[in-house]
């Protein structure tokens, strides 16, 4: 409300075991999302090998 004061600070040591939980929580989303990429990339290049290189390596 625009009348009332300001909310009370936070417990320090609740904010604390917030950002430990996040900490211990890990980066799972980067993780899955480098991996994903990395995952696209090597397909990619196996397609393009396998569809461009190999077909014109053949010597008749």
């Amino acid at each position: 409300m625009m009348n009332s004061g300001p909310d009370p600070a936070p417990d320090m040591a609740s904010q604390d075991a917030a950002v430990d939980g996040v900490v211990r929580a890990g980066a799972r989303g980067a993780i899955v999302l480098a991996g994903t990429a990395t995952a696209v990339v090597v397909a990619l290049w196996f397609a393009f090998y396998l569809l461009v290189f190999i077909p014109r390596a053949t010597v008749l």
